[in-house]
């Protein structure tokens, strides 16, 4: 004040002292130089703290972990800076400029899973009880269950297998393996109001394994009661009631739709229970129910590397195969229709032409056919691999045929081309040969004849392209991630994940979607449609 009121009254005629105009201009100039330093300095900070503080408001989508971070960052930068005169000089870029960023896609949109956290008696407690669940011989199931349900390694059998990548795995164990497995899972959620699917590790194998023989039905059916009962109490639920919802078991599905509760009949009637209906279900047989699909049997390759499944592609390929067919497996004479006696007659009759391992049950049974390496020497010494129905449909001998590169030889279509859609490609010639046998009484055989008949450019396609196919029908190692194939796991996602898309679509149109879900299909299993070798 006392120097505005200075400047306000004629100086000239208080004093004319040169000297106090002096001080007086020389105040003044470092007065203005100190405020446009000082003004240059707040304004000046294109990257600092006021820019963070504008681009994290005007990014609300961005996380609050994720901002703080940013924060913390560009005020550290702000603070180690040596000179401040850098502020003034340096001009902002054209990023800087735009304060909105472009919002960045969510790669996991549509693939989010939700795992259930259920009640350990329907999954863990059945793993701690292990030396209760049969594997169809004397033994119990604990010793399958070590390396995530892989079971032992194998040590490399005469140079059959590879180092490191095989284990004697059990069939029923599917699902306690897709469980690990899921949980690496990339896309899974804490949140499952984001979820496009829910997994519900309930071990429904495990659990009717424990009951399969001389127990009563209402034994064999509590749990899926108190599995059932507990679903729909969840708030997931009411979402699509169950339609979004999927387990995965490790028996075929016909063990789960008992029709009666005569005491005589086979398995639990879990998939005959309302709930359960509006469930879709991953095993290694479907049924005819539409809401039933299958996934490959688990062989014992677990590769943990991408470089390991190429290199057993490549030994397959090199392989020679003095064996025109084989076959692995044992006589099932008290099945009427069963083709296997025709079979190993035949193949016993075609010499150096076929090679049979026989397989029978009990000890004997377990060396012979469990042992991956007698059942992979048999088949890469083969051309083509005999694959008829076994108890069920199906039998694990189909996937352990194409991982040594052998070429599936089929008499009835449920055996793979109506099960495996999601992993076997829908032009079945491409990769196997059929050999429909409608009636054992009728067939003819002459499968060397029939075999020989194929000209050789077609074997080598068919033979690449089962060989191609070996990704898609093993799962890897739960404890590792393959880069660049996709496994029986990762194909069985995106399948259930459409399915249930194609259930929200029909929901989005102002359909039923109870409409087909889980109609029967009496065709499925039929011979139509198929036609094969002549």
């Amino acid at each position: 004040m006392h120097y505005v009121k200075m400047m306000e009254k004629p100086i000239i005629r208080k004093c004319c002292n040169n000297q106090l105009w002096l001080v007086i201009l020389i105040s003044f100039v470092l007065c203005f130089v100190l405020l446009c330093f000082d003004y240059s300095a707040l304004t000046g900070n294109q990257d600092g703290v006021t820019a963070v503080l504008v681009s994290n408001y005007e990014n609300p989508i961005t996380t609050q972990k994720s901002e703080s971070l940013q924060f913390t960052t560009s005020l550290n930068e702000t603070l180690i800076r040596p000179n401040r005169t850098d502020f003034i000089t340096r001009q902002p870029s054209k990023d800087q400029q735009s304060v909105k960023e472009k919002p960045v896609a969510d790669s996991c949109s549509g693939e989010y899973i939700y795992i259930h956290n259920l009640p350990r008696r329907f999954n863990q407690e059945l793993i701690e009880s292990c030396e209760s669940i049969t594997v169809g011989t004397e033994r119990n199931m604990c010793p399958y269950l070590v390396n995530s349900g892989l079971g032992h390694e194998v040590e490399n059998f005469e140079g059959v297998l590879l180092n490191k990548s095989w284990y004697a795995t059990n069939q029923f164990l599917l699902a306690v393996i897709f469980h690990n497995k899921m949980k690496q899972y990339k896309c899974l959620t804490n949140d499952s109001s984001l979820a496009s699917a829910i997994y519900v590790p309930f071990y429904a194998g495990l659990d009717v394994g424990r009951y399969l023989w001389g127990v009563k039905a209402s034994i064999r059916d509590q749990s899926s009661f108190d599995f059932v009962k507990w679903m729909v109490s969840q708030s997931e639920w009411k979402k699509m009631w169950g339609r979004d919802h999927f387990l995965v078991v490790g028996r075929i599905s016909w063990d789960f739709r008992r029709q009666t509760d005569n005491e005589s009949d086979w398995g639990s009637k879990l998939r005959f229970l309302p709930e359960s209906n509006n469930m879709s279900m991953l095993s290694i047989e479907s049924s005819s129910w539409n809401n039933d699909y299958a996934i490959p049997y688990p062989t014992c390759f677990h590769p943990s590397k991408d470089s390991e499944v190429l290199q057993w592609q490549d030994k397959m390929r090199r392989q020679k195969r003095p064996y025109l067919f084989s076959f692995a497996g044992a006589p099932r004479p008290d099945l009427q229709d069963s083709v296997r006696g025709r079979i190993i007659e035949e193949c016993q009759a075609s010499k150096n032409l076929c090679k049979l391992l026989e397989c029978s049950y009990g000890v004997n049974g377990a060396i012979t056919c469990d042992n991956p390496g007698n059942v992979m020497r048999l088949f890469q010494n083969s051309v083509y691999c005999l694959q008829p129905a076994g108890d069920s449909y199906t039998r694990r001998s189909i996937f352990d045929a194409i991982l040594a590169g052998c070429i599936p030889v089929f008499f009835h279509p449920g055996t793979a081309y109506a099960q495996y859609k999601w992993h076997l490609p829908q032009n079945y010639s491409k990769y196997s040969v059929f050999i429909p046998v409608k009636d054992v009484k009728d067939w003819k055989a002459g499968i060397n004849e029939t075999l020989l008949r194929i000209p050789e450019e077609r074997v080598m396609s068919m033979r690449e392209e089962v060989i191609r196919l070996i990704p898609s029908i093993i799962y890897a190692d739960p404890r590792s991630r393959l880069e660049t194939f996709e496994d029986a796991f990762d194909l069985a996602v995106k399948g259930i994940l459409d399915r249930i898309d194609g259930v929200r679509k029909v929901i989005r149109d102002g359909g039923d979607p109870s409409a087909g879900f889980a109609d029967g299909d009496d065709f499925k299993y039929t011979f139509s449609g198929y036609g094969g070798e002549t």
